[in-house]
């Protein structure tokens, strides 16, 4: 009989009903040391030369021993035997079949493989096919509710309880496995269903990563599943029920649904619950959220959320990881085009990937990394956006790389974004800190345009740029107009300004700074009145100044070591002798004691006055406050010996000044050439002319 029409679903339940009988039936011989199995099969036959000698007398009848099996397929250990099949598509129980005897037959093979080691393939395959033959025969008689102890001829040729126990802990074991892979492969479609990926998505968004996310998401899935196999299992016991009900008791059935008059009752409607009219409506604190509006808002917040949240990196291994190691190591000037081209289409890289391969190359190379960072701004997958560009141009303006922060913020105007204002306060301050001003007040003006409202600190980073360049009056409009805009400028950019006014000499600007100190609130202070003295100083204006050191005296300032000096300055400006010795004996009587600044000052004037002795007991009194006398002092000295003709502490003095070249100035210059002219020393004044050119300033003309 064909074995097809024997193992189908319903024979496969048989043949567990069977085994779990035959194991009832037959406990004293179970054996669970699976690995006495082989022994016990050869034991077993050998011990019954009957079934032996059938089994060898039945192998040369059969040269190709499963053909009488019709459509189905067996694997064994060293090959594949194929059977012809019928013409036309085989069902589901045709393929659960071929899996069946498929596992069941390579299984046995090899058991009688190990049980019969010197049979050759064809003995082997015999008794196979005898074996096989006999499982179908009972797998038929299971179907009618036999079993093999009761109500069946127990023939010589049978098997022995121990090989039948084998042959169907071997069936168990196919059956399960392939239970198994039934279940597995329901499982990967469970694992694809909606509902298992939105929960997936919902615990990767609250922050659980790795291990713990996959195996929930497995749990998931067997939750699914085992819904899915209850609901199932509710539905065959329907069927199962509606199938075993006799013709009467389905008549019955019918006749309840039949009134007692003899008339067919009205069959009773099921109860539902009504139907709701109208929308549903939902308010939380009074906003009503079943407005469509909120819709708009949910999407919205959707699409900043797939922004903002991280998404997971893509692992990197193989030739990508490869390839990332090589852009790791590259040289600074080499092109890393080629890689990250190979890179992108090994790893198809999005937005996390990228900016996790960026913040590796930083920590290893930051000149590479400007490099590779601009080139990241051409790829689509980077979904480049104005910040990007806001921040690389400001990395590129703190490192002092104006130029290729200008080259970024071409690029950027080339693709038509529009810088937004962080990007807009990054250009300013850079032009600002590169000094160019033009560039920087477009910048500022097109910043204002945009409707930002810029604060001290904005204002402070225009300024600033100008007093350091030495052009405080240019910078005085921005202050003007901090006050249009209500903005109180700081003491700190009143100060700057003053100081650099005082550097130049320019007294009417120090004068008009000094005034909008006081009309902002700033009360005068000692620095502010030195700054205005020194900008006296610089042009000679010795009665402005004293008016300025007497008034601050008045606000019960004491003046300190700076201040006097400046005030000495000022009247070394126009040789006011007297009048610097009258102001220290009358600060010296208040306690005041000259500083190293002061002294300078009085050595300075003395050496002009080629006062040699009185000129080095000053330079004594420095000395004796422990401190080093300044450059400028050893610049007087040099030009005070020189023009007394003092060779030996003129040289002296002179290489002190080289010693220390770059601190010298073009008057400090000038000052040691005229001296070294007038106590004719032409070779040393000669040397220092092409000294100072070599310093960039222009050169003098000497006899």
């Amino acid at each position: 009989m064909n074995l097809k029409h024997f193992i189908t679903r319903r024979s496969i339940n048989c043949l567990r009903k069977l085994n779990n009988t035959r194991i009832l039936s037959q406990q004293t011989y179970f054996h669970r040391n699976y690995r006495t199995i082989p022994s016990s099969i050869s034991s077993l036959l050998s011990s019954n030369p009957a079934l032996h000698g059938i089994l060898l007398a039945n192998v040369p009848k059969y040269p190709k021993p499963f053909w009488d099996f019709g459509s189905r397929f067996i694997h064994t250990a060293q090959e594949t035997v194929v059977m012809d099949s019928e013409t036309g598509s085989e069902d589901d129980e045709d393929s659960t079949t071929n899996e069946f005897l498929s596992r069941f037959v390579w299984i046995m093979r090899k058991k009688l493989n190990e049980a019969y080691p010197g049979d050759d393939k064809n003995t082997i395959d015999g008794m196979l096919l005898f074996i096989v033959r006999k499982v179908a025969s009972e797998i038929e008689k299971g179907g009618d509710e036999q079993t093999l102890g009761e109500g069946t001829d127990t023939s010589p040729q049978d098997f022995s309880p121990d090989l039948w126990r084998t042959v169907w802990d071997v069936s168990n074991s196919v059956l399960d496995d392939m239970q198994k892979a039934t279940r597995k492969e329901k499982l990967k479609g469970f694992l694809q269903s909606e509902e298992v990926k939105e929960m997936y998505r919902f615990a990767g968004e609250i922050g659980i990563r790795g291990e713990m996310l996959r195996e929930l998401r497995f749990k998931w899935a067997r939750e699914k599943m085992e819904e899915s196999e209850f609901y199932e299992s509710l539905e065959k016991l329907r069927e199962q029920d509606a199938m075993s009900r006799t013709p009467e008791e389905s008549k019955t059935a019918e006749r309840k649904s039949v009134g007692e008059d003899g008339d067919v009752g009205k069959v009773e409607p099921e109860v539902t619950l009504p139907k709701r009219h109208g929308k549903i409506k939902y308010k939380i604190y009074g906003l009503d959220l079943s407005s469509p509006e909120w819709a708009d808002v949910a999407d919205k917040v959707h699409e900043a959320e797939a922004i903002i949240s991280p998404q997971e990196l893509k692992p990197i291994s193989g030739k990508c990881k490869l390839v990332t190691e090589k852009i790791l190591s590259l040289p600074e000037h080499s092109d890393p085009a080629p890689l990250l081209a190979e890179w992108v289409e090994l790893l198809q890289p999005s937005r996390v990937d990228w900016i996790s391969l960026l913040d590796k190359i930083k920590e290893q190379n930051a000149r590479l990394y400007f490099k590779i960072a601009e080139h990241v701004l051409d790829e689509e997958s980077f979904q480049t956006n104005i910040t990007d560009y806001s921040k690389l141009i400001d990395a590129h303006a703190k490192e002092n790389r104006f130029e290729d922060a200008e080259r970024i913020l071409k690029k950027m105007n080339d693709k038509g974004l529009v810088p937004d204002i962080a990007t807009s306060i990054t250009v300013v301050q850079m032009y600002s800190k590169s000094g160019n001003f033009d560039k920087a007040q477009v910048a500022f003006e097109n910043l204002i345009k945009q409707g930002f409202r810029p604060n001290a600190k904005m204002y402070n980073s225009m300024i600033m740029p100008y007093v350091n360049a030495g052009q405080p009056k240019a910078a005085e409009p921005l202050i003007r107009n901090m006050e249009a805009r209500d903005i109180k400028p700081t003491q700190e950019i009143y100060m700057a300004l003053l100081t650099s006014y005082a550097q130049r000499g320019d007294t009417h600007g120090a004068e008009r700074i000094s005034n909008m100190m006081q009309f902002a609130g700033y009360q005068p202070s000692l620095e502010s009145h030195t700054l205005l003295i020194e900008a006296y100083a610089k042009t000679g204006q010795s009665d402005n100044a004293r008016h300025t050191f007497d008034f601050l005296m008045k606000l019960g300032i004491e003046p300190d070591d700076r201040c006097t000096a400046s005030m000495i300055a000022a009247y070394e400006k126009k040789n006011n002798l007297d009048k610097a010795l009258q102001l220290l004996l009358e600060l010296e009587k208040d306690g005041f004691k000259p500083g190293v600044a002061t002294y300078s000052i009085i050595v300075d004037w003395l050496s002009k006055l080629l006062l040699i002795d009185e000129a080095e007991q000053v330079v004594d009194k420095i000395a004796e406050l422990g401190e080093t006398p300044p450059f400028k002092v050893n610049v007087s000295l040099c030009a005070m010996y020189a023009s007394a003709g003092a060779e030996k502490k003129a040289l002296q003095a002179l290489s002190a000044v080289e010693a220390k070249k770059e601190q010298l100035g073009a008057e400090d210059f000038d000052r040691v050439i005229n001296g070294l002219e007038a106590g004719g020393f032409k070779q040393e004044a000669a040397r220092i002319c092409k000294l100072k050119e070599a310093q960039g300033f222009a050169s003098s003309a000497f006899r």
